[in-house]
């Protein structure tokens, strides 16, 4: 569908000896959006823009503002409108500034975003985040919107120009797409059917991103482990962790999300003989009632995803899991709720995302009986988190006393400059808060891609503490590829075009994709 809406605003188009235009793309949602958000950027600058500065991104001050859209949940669209109705002023107070919106609401919404904000320039879908620079351009010498929305996949993203948004760590996709029909959800509608890559192409981006001074590399899909589905393999999961993890360089692997009912030995095995794949392993539970499972369209049962985890935990002991919960599905009793939370003190997660069942139009569950009052599902929500909060801290608080290797990052850790610390994850994707041995010279401290070997001090709900440099402790920096590039980066010495399909570098632009809401490891509301 390709439709065309005037604008209120019109843009004048840029003299043709002026500066680069800037930009700046802010994601609102899951992994895969932080990873088509780096596509996007990778196509802006290969058409010639270049990336807001980081205070120009702080004030929103860009020639050209994308949106990527989450769809997910019912406050989605507040996010976007609240976003476009701030946008509205900046964009009266610069002349010539776009705004496109791109994602999961494009393609649902699509038109309907410019007739409710009229101000938006460019409207694209899931199917085809290539037309976003043609799109822009033509908006600004016809001097009106430009909806496009592809109703099947027109490009696979991974062969798109890509700007990533860390050099140390990289999302790669494996797929696009579900199979699945879980009721609550819009994604197979608005993302399509599963198509998966090729085995090879897949490998050879792994294999680029550690070209470039990647260390660790997240494998992305809908499902991730029902990849292979496409082309008639059931065990091309399994295969391509052994065969990825293999890559010369790459020190940590992991992926997400998974599907419990597709969830195989092969996979565990493969995991536990593989030892870049990391202890860590994210497998969405959504409800501990067989019942509401059945009504939800999950195909396995409580007692299933049970011996999922004790069988991963059995091949690697130290494995820490997260999940995925819906508190409030149309139907729940109190006793399908207390399966829930029997599920969970059984699952002893280490963390879990909460959330609060939201109707979205174009699910069958939006249109089931037995809605429950906002007022129940709060009140078991608040005993969920309380349930999990209390398992999350005894979790960590039994982590003191080991000594773990921190990948040091960039941007995890907010109140690092008070404390004095850096922020990084453990080789179980554990957030960690570390000191520094006093004294130590601004030179050989470690930086965002550098290994820090450490031992844990504390425990909290949502991370942990290694102060053990602070007292004359366990302290080792390994300097890495991924730390020198990441070095490379902040002085502008990585600087080069986008001019490959499938570019998986980063550039030496300062400023790369927002990332706005995207879920952090912990409890937390939708």
């Amino acid at each position: 569908m390709s439709t065309t809406l005037p604008a209120p605003t019109p843009v004048a188009p840029a003299a043709p000896d002026a500066s680069p235009r800037t930009y700046l793309v802010k994601t609102l949602g899951c992994q895969m959006n932080v990873h088509d958000s780096e596509h996007m950027a990778g196509m802006l600058e290969q058409a010639g823009y270049v990336a807001a500065t980081p205070a120009d991104a702080a004030a929103e001050d860009a020639d050209v503002i994308v949106i990527n859209t989450c769809a997910v949940r019912e406050n989605a669209a507040d996010k976007l409108y609240g976003n476009l109705g701030r946008l509205a002023g900046t964009k009266r107070a610069r002349p010539g500034m776009q705004i496109a919106v791109g994602g999961c609401l494009a393609q649902k919404d699509r038109a309907g975003i410019v007739a409710r904000a009229p101000w938006v320039d460019v409207v694209f879908g899931t199917h085809n985040l290539d037309v976003l620079p043609v799109l822009l351009e033509r908006a600004r010498h016809n001097q009106q919107a430009e909806v496009e929305i592809a109703e099947s996949l027109q490009v696979f993203p991974s062969t798109l120009p890509t700007r990533r948004e860390s050099v140390y760590a990289g999302w790669v996709s494996i797929s696009v797409g579900c199979n699945n029909t879980c009721t609550f959800c819009i994604v197979p509608h608005l993302r399509g059917k599963e198509r998966d890559r090729r085995p090879g192409e897949v490998l050879a981006e792994v294999q680029a991103l550690v070209q470039q001074g990647a260390i660790e590399v997240t494998l992305l899909g809908q499902n991730v482990n029902s990849y292979g589905v496409e082309f008639g393999d059931r065990g091309a999961f399994a295969k391509l962790l052994r065969a990825a993890g293999a890559t010369d360089g790459l020190e940590r692997l992991r992926f997400t999300s998974p599907h419990p009912a597709a969830f195989t030995d092969d996979v565990i095995e493969a995991m536990a003989a593989t030892p870049t794949v990391m202890p860590q392993l994210h497998m969405p539970l959504q409800s501990g009632s067989d019942r509401v499972l059945r009504a939800m369209r999950r195909s396995y049962r409580a007692e299933r995803f049970l011996g999922i985890l004790d069988r991963v935990r059995a091949a690697m002991p130290d494995a820490a899991i997260t999940t995925d919960i819906i508190v409030g599905f149309p139907g729940e009793t109190e006793e399908d709720f207390a399966e829930t939370l029997r599920v969970v003190e059984a699952s002893r997660f280490s963390s879990a995302f909460t959330f609060q069942y939201s109707p979205r139009p174009g699910t069958p569950a939006a249109d089931l009986p037995d809605q429950l009052p906002k007022a129940v599902v709060q009140e078991r929500y608040e005993r969920l988190v309380a349930l999990q909060e209390r398992i999350s801290l005894e979790e960590n608080q039994a982590q003191v006393g080991r000594t773990v290797e921190v990948l040091v990052a960039e941007g995890e850790g907010r109140k690092d400059g008070a404390t004095d610390r850096l922020s990084g994850r453990a080789q179980d994707n554990r957030l960690v808060h570390l000191a520094l041995p006093p004294g130590l010279a601004p030179q050989d401290a470690p930086r965002p891609g550098d290994l820090v070997t450490v031992t844990l001090t504390h425990g909290a709900p949502h991370h942990l503490v290694a102060d053990s440099a602070a007292t004359g402790g366990t302290f080792a920096v390994r300097r890495t590829r991924a730390g020198d590039a990441w070095a490379a980066r902040q002085s502008g010495e990585d600087s080069h075009d986008h001019g490959g399909a499938g570019d998986a570098c980063g550039t030496g632009a300062p400023a790369g994709p927002v990332v706005l809401g995207l879920p952090t490891i912990g409890l937390r509301g939708a």
